[in-house]
């Protein structure tokens, strides 16, 4: 069954010029795992947004409630590039208090943004 969905939209231009006005922005909402590839290299823009845009997602999802904290929620890449969702801290306390079992996401960027599709299934 469904128990929450979520979307999220980022303007990439305007991630972009958040990141270069405020150098502590992406540690404090992006793992070093999600900023970087296996290969140490630094992921685009596009792609950090699209991070960005999964965490808003989740707590949509869950129904935007207060004490999430940014790290609660960790974009994972497999080899092959699928996406999924770890839960932590606060966002799995309520996750499993609203018997979220499962987690769906999409992210994507295209045309100057980036999306993320979320769906909490119990």
């Amino acid at each position: 069954m469904i128990i929450g969905i979520g979307v999220d939209v980022v303007d990439i231009a305007r991630f972009e010029s958040l990141m270069q006005r405020q150098p502590t922005f992406l540690n404090r909402i992006l793992t070093e795992n999600e900023i970087h590839h296996r290969d140490g290299s630094i992921r685009s823009s596009a792609s950090l947004a699209a991070r960005f845009a999964a965490k808003e997602a989740v707590a949509k999802s869950l129904g935007g409630p207060a004490g999430l904290t940014w790290h609660d929620v960790i974009v994972h890449t497999d080899l092959s590039g699928k996406p999924s969702l770890e839960i932590t801290g606060a966002a799995l306390q309520l996750a499993n208090s609203m018997s979220v079992s499962r987690w769906h996401i999409s992210i994507t960027h295209d045309g100057g943004h980036s999306i993320a599709y979320v769906i909490a299934e119990s």
